[in-house]
């Protein structure tokens, strides 16, 4: 694939390649990035990186989903595009996968024969993975290219962050201690490297009682506040955990999760065009 848009010095150059940015495409023309991130796995980070990329589709917008999580790769399912095959171009490019609604995704799992198969790489071939489903993937015209970022602050992390231009991150997490201390760690490495936090979705954050329908929260109101403001990020909504959520990772589509999730997606627009 380096004939597409790589590095146009093919890794000669005396640049440390941590920290060398990407040319990107001549053919792409993409018009704002978001990280979608969390130091934590299992927060649901993926499905809200799929909640996004569907509600800006809906509203009109051209989407695309590049799935940065190579040895755990959830978005092809998440999507509805598991069984798809992302195919060649000419000059060792790639053609990223197209879901029903639209929404281009690039995945490791596309180009694997069974889903099923182990990623065993280390972490540099990981990052240069992640760096060629940005340069050498014919994303064409985007409004947002979403990413999402594997869990914790390691080389991926690292690799997107310095190297792809992205506008800014939406963090996710959960009502836990434990996870607040572990997102806390990807917050304060987003801020050293001086990228803009959007804000941070809480996953998980309460349920619906089916009898009577209170809302039943998992962590103190107080708390959660707190976090955030010691943090310095704003709230951008609540998730419950619900039925329709847990379809998604069959490739379902739950019209009232999507609702929900709407006003969420509004809040990063209008704070990214702050940006």
């Amino acid at each position: 694939m380096s004939n597409c848009g790589s590095c146009p010095s093919k890794g000669e150059c005396n640049k440390d390649q941590q920290s060398c940015g990407i040319q990107n495409n001549p053919l792409n023309k993409i018009k704002k990035i978001i990280g979608i991130m969390s130091g934590k796995g299992g927060v649901g980070k993926s499905t809200v990186s799929a909640l996004i990329a569907r509600n800006l589709a809906k509203q009109g917008y051209k989407v695309g989903v590049l799935d940065a999580d190579i040895t755990g790769p959830s978005i092809p399912r998440l999507l509805g595009v598991k069984d798809a095959k992302a195919m060649g171009a000419p000059n060792n490019c790639i053609y990223p996968v197209q879901s029903a609604d639209g929404i281009k995704v690039m995945s490791l799992n596309l180009l694997l024969e069974d889903e099923n198969q182990p990623v065993i790489w280390r972490g540099a071939m990981i990052s240069n993975t992640v760096k060629q489903f940005y340069t050498d993937v014919i994303w064409g015209e985007l409004d947002y290219l979403l990413i999402d970022m594997p869990p914790g602050t390691g080389d991926v992390a690292l690799t997107v962050m310095q190297s792809i231009p992205i506008n800014g991150i939406v963090m996710v997490s959960v009502p836990q201690d434990m996870v607040s201390m572990i997102v806390a760690k990807a917050v304060n490495m987003v801020k050293k490297l001086n990228i803009e936090i959007i804000g941070l979705v809480e996953n998980m954050s309460y349920i619906i009682c089916p009898g009577c329908e209170t809302k039943i929260s998992f962590h103190e109101e107080s708390g959660a506040h707190d976090f955030l403001k010691e943090m310095g990020l704003p709230l951008l909504g609540e998730l419950p955990m619900t039925k329709g959520f847990a379809r998604m990772t069959r490739g379902e589509e739950s019209a009232d999760s999507s609702a929900m999730f709407t006003p969420i997606t509004d809040k990063i627009l209008t704070e990214i065009s702050k940006l």
